[in-house]
């Protein structure tokens, strides 16, 4: 998921959002916590043991926020471990959902490192407990890998069926992917669960920049996010079981831009589902950094600006938020500045293509996204008249945050609802 965007000044933010109980009083950790229990309602986590972990994190220290989620992990784990997987699947299975969250959860904040071990140790642990999770589902998971359009690169991915397979009966499918920081594995927890249950096909993928890409290929974000999107679609064109003409894209957070770009190209999607709306990568990030360092970026001083953003983030004054949105991204494009980071999100825009985007777009807008403000908004306005569905939500609903992140079982209502009858109405 693309999760917190950097502030590079200390933020008010908090002040003017509905009151909603923290989880901790550092506002990224707090979102991050409630990122993780929101799980457990699809299988990803337990509430109890997420609160515990809560209770051992330090405010601002990411070691402590590591540490809590590690020991967590392991002990869940060790727990799947001894349980008889013929006798009790179930159990098991969601054991290992449990722990591979909890891993993801302890490698988050890591990456200001690109050297730290435990990048790839977490990794390798969350795989594979989430590996024993779906290989007990009721049908398997299925890991597959295909090649980009250009060959440049693998995509890797993870399908999952509604039924076995029936040529006789194809059904819809949802392509799930997720966004700046966000693994495959969690979109099955976030949409795919219950997209099952409404009997689509499901797909999660993952491409440059994301987490098993980075990791394994050394690749960061591209802009041509089509190159990955469009063998996925080939992909599910080649299973009897797919209906060609109802597939579905779905992009959380950054993954909704992605999504969308795809979707300009790649013309054989029924529908797009952007959560949240997202126009410009670049531009939440500009305007979120001080005036008086944005001025080093306006002038081109691209090694002032660098030192300038370095000795914020070194003063012990930068918002959790900023230290891990800007590492985050210095590692997630493969960069070794913040300058050079946020020089390739400049052409991740939908300026110049959002008219040939085809298919309709459901738009999330949440009323308090710290992240990413007014881009629903600009994504609505961009597209084909009569393409956006434009769908604001609340507090009312506790919908509000960032991904709507504690509300999905209602927001997956809405916008699977929605495919329904998007797909009832083609011909």
């Amino acid at each position: 998921m693309a999760s917190s965007k950097p502030q590079t000044t200390p933020s008010a933010d908090a002040t003017k959002f509905t009151a909603m109980l923290p989880l901790s009083n550092d506002h990224s950790f707090s979102y991050e916590l409630l990122r993780t229990v929101s799980l457990s309602r699809s299988q990803g986590s337990d509430t109890a043991e997420v609160l515990q972990a809560a209770g051992r994190i330090v405010p601002g220290d990411i070691e402590s926020f590591s540490a809590a989620f590690e020991a967590l992990a392991d002990h869940v784990y060790a727990q799947a471990q001894a349980i008889d997987k013929t006798m009790y699947p179930i159990t098991a299975r969601e054991a290992y959902f449990r722990a591979a969250t909890y891993y993801r959860a302890a490698d988050f904040y890591l990456h200001g490192n690109a050297a730290d071990p435990r990048i790839m140790t977490f990794w390798a642990k969350q795989t594979d407990a989430f590996d024993k999770a779906i290989a007990l589902l009721p049908i398997p998971g299925q890991r597959i890998t295909l090649k980009s359009a250009d060959s440049a690169f693998k995509i890797p991915c993870i399908y999952y069926r509604t039924k076995v397979a029936d040529a006789a009966h194809p059904r819809p499918t949802v392509i799930l992917g997720n966004g700046y920081d966000g693994a495959q594995e969690e979109m099955l927890h976030v949409s795919g669960f219950d997209a099952l249950a409404r009997g689509y096909n499901v797909i999660t993928y993952e491409g440059p920049g994301q987490p098993t890409v980075r990791r394994g290929q050394n690749l960061g974000f591209i802009t041509e996010w089509e190159t990955v999107v469009t063998p996925v679609v080939d992909y599910l064109e080649t299973l009897p079981e797919t209906d060609s003409s109802k597939i579905s894209l779905f992009g959380y957070s950054m993954g909704a831009w992605l999504a969308v770009r795809a979707a300009a190209f790649e013309h054989r999607l029924a529908a797009v589902f952007a959560v949240d709306g997202l126009y410009s990568i670049f531009d939440p990030y500009y305007n979120a950094i001080d005036p008086s360092v944005r001025a080093l970026w306006d002038a081109g001083d691209y090694t002032g600006f660098d030192a300038a953003v370095d000795s914020f983030l070194k003063s012990g004054h930068a918002p959790t938020s900023a230290l891990w949105g800007l590492q985050h991204g210095v590692w997630s494009f493969v960069t070794s500045t913040v300058s050079e980071f946020l020089r390739k999100t400049k052409p991740m825009t939908l300026d110049g293509i959002s008219d040939k985007v085809q298919c309709p777009v459901w738009i999330g807008a949440p009323s308090e996204d710290m992240f990413f403000p007014n881009q629903p908004e600009k994504l609505r306005d961009a597209l084909r008249p009569g393409l956006a569905t434009y769908h604001p939500l609340t507090a009312a609903d506790g919908a509000q945050n960032h991904c709507h992140v504690g509300a999905m079982g209602y927001v997956n209502g809405l916008l699977l609802g929605w495919f329904d009858k998007v797909i009832k109405s083609r011909p």
